[in-house]
């Protein structure tokens, strides 16, 4: 092989590359401009690409999926929590009629009792034969009811002096004694001891 001008080395000379000498070394600054937008085009799509949003396919796939499980719970759950309200109310009315019945039974065995069934007679205004009954009338005649029978406010209308009253108008007396002694009835009450 004959060596051609251009592969002969030199010592002190670097060989030549075929793009650095001649018409295309003025092509350098616009190849290293190309290569520098290369790599910006490269690091905006990289840039874009983490900018967008990361959910393929699988995951809105995955993120529908756990969305209708989610909707179907929560209907089911919503329906377990009504009727579980709807069971405690229940039980609740069945207590308290339990409770009901329990007291009309208690009623029932307190009728079968003749004390008793006399008791509410009475009320009623029923007698035994033989009995007078008495009504209590007020000044009109017309009959008392027993609210108004039971009334201590209206049994007695008049107003009696207080007992502290009694004793200052007895301690008033003690300390002025009346100076007048009043006279001796002149007719005498039969069944007396005088006479």
């Amino acid at each position: 092989m004959a060596a051609t001008p251009g592969d002969r080395r030199t010592p002190g000379r670097r060989p030549r590359s075929p793009g650095r000498s001649g018409p295309t070394a003025a092509g350098r600054p616009e190849r290293k401009r190309a290569e520098r937008d290369r790599v910006a085009t490269v690091a905006r799509a990289r840039a874009e690409e983490r900018q967008r949003s990361r959910l393929t396919g699988r995951a809105a796939i995955l993120v529908l999926v756990l969305a209708v499980l989610a909707v179907s719970y929560a209907s089911s759950l919503r329906a377990y929590l009504q009727q579980r309200d709807q069971i405690d109310s229940l039980e609740a009315q069945i207590a308290e009629r339990e409770s009901s019945i329990g007291e009309l039974e208690r009623e029932k065995e307190r009728w079968d009792d003749p004390a008793f069934v006399m008791q509410e007679a009475r009320k009623r205004g029923f007698v035994v034969p033989g009995e007078t009954p008495y009504v209590v009338v007020d000044a009109d005649g017309n009959p008392l009811t027993e609210s108004e029978l039971d009334d201590p406010s209206s049994a007695g209308e008049g107003e009696s002096p207080t007992w502290y009253s009694g004793v200052w108008s007895s301690v008033k007396v003690a300390g002025d004694p009346p100076t007048k002694i009043p006279p001796q009835p002149k007719k005498r009450i039969v069944g007396s001891e005088d006479e």
